[in-house]
This record gives structure tokens, C-alpha cells and sequence, in this order.
């Protein structure tokens, strides 16, 4: 299923963990298109280059064999973790940050790869929060 011109529901619905069930309901396929939206603002941004989806939607199952917590926006559809082949994750967060697009949450995971996610009310305020999370523990971008 296609949900914008750059993201599918395959794509978004992607996991390692292909024994685990993987799928959508419908409040969090809707969330998952508004996400796909909100990425291709994102590939604009960044000035049309590809993004790559590691991880975005996941089941409470899969949500728990990758050893996240419950509360990740993850499990309701509105958050992705990128990576863009030519920018290092630094470069992506201070691209997003400066272009003004209204996120919700930015991290910069590990120097890997960037955690980018909407607000999970569809009708809530982006809190625009920059993080970074790394072997030092997590704290606001700076």
C-alpha cells in the first residue's frame, strides 16, 4: 500500500523480526500515513536526497523483542528512525531543526542513525524536542 509518493506501508511496517507479527490497526495506519507525510517534508528538507526507514511502526511484540519501552511512538505509528546515505545523523537533525517543519521528537541515536517522530494526537502541537541518546545516556541537543 502505497501512503505518499516516497513511503509504503511496507516500508514502514518493515522488521528483522519477520516470525513477529507486524500489523497495523487503524487508528495506527492512519498515524502511519500521516508520518509518511510528514517524511516527505522531511526528504524536501534535505533537499530531495533518499531516506532509508530502519524501523518505524512495531507491534507490541516486535516493540519488545528490540528491547524498547512501551510508551515509544513507535508502537502507535508516529515515529521513524533514518538514515540518510549522504548526511550523518548530526547533519539531519541540524537540517530538520533549522528548516522550522514541525516535528515532535528529533534524536540523534548512537551517531547511527535519527529517531524523528510526530505528535501522536493528530490534532496535537509538535513539542519539538531534540535529543540525543548515546552511551553517555540521553540529553537535550545542544
Amino acid at each position: 500500500m502505497i501512503l505518499s509518493p516516497h513511503f509504503t506501508l511496507e516500508e514502514l511496517t518493515h522488521t528483522e523480526h519477520r516470525e513477529l507479527e507486524n500489523i497495523p490497526n487503524e487508528i495506527e495506519l492512519a498515524n502511519l500515513k500521516r508520518l509518511a507525510e510528514f517524511l516527505e517534508g522531511v526528504k524536501t528538507v534535505l533537499g530531495g536526497k533518499p531516506i532509508m526507514v530502519n524501523s518505524a511502526f512495531r507491534s507490541k511484540a516486535v516493540n519488545d523483542a528490540v528491547g524498547s519501552k512501551d510508551t515509544s511512538q513507535h508502537r502507535v505509528g508516529c515515529a521513524a528512525d533514518l538514515r540518510v546515505p549522504s548526511m550523518t545523523p548530526n547533519e539531519v537533525v541540524q537540517a530538520v531543526i533549522a528548516s522550522g517543519i514541525g516535528y515532535d521528537q528529533i534524536i540523534r541515536e548512537f551517531d547511527r542513525w535519527t529517531h524523528i517522530s510526530v505528535p501522536n494526537d493528530p490534532n496535537g502541537t509538535p513539542r519539538k524536542q531534540a535529543l540525543i541518546i548515546d552511551k553517555q545516556g540521553t540529553r537535550a541537543y545542544a
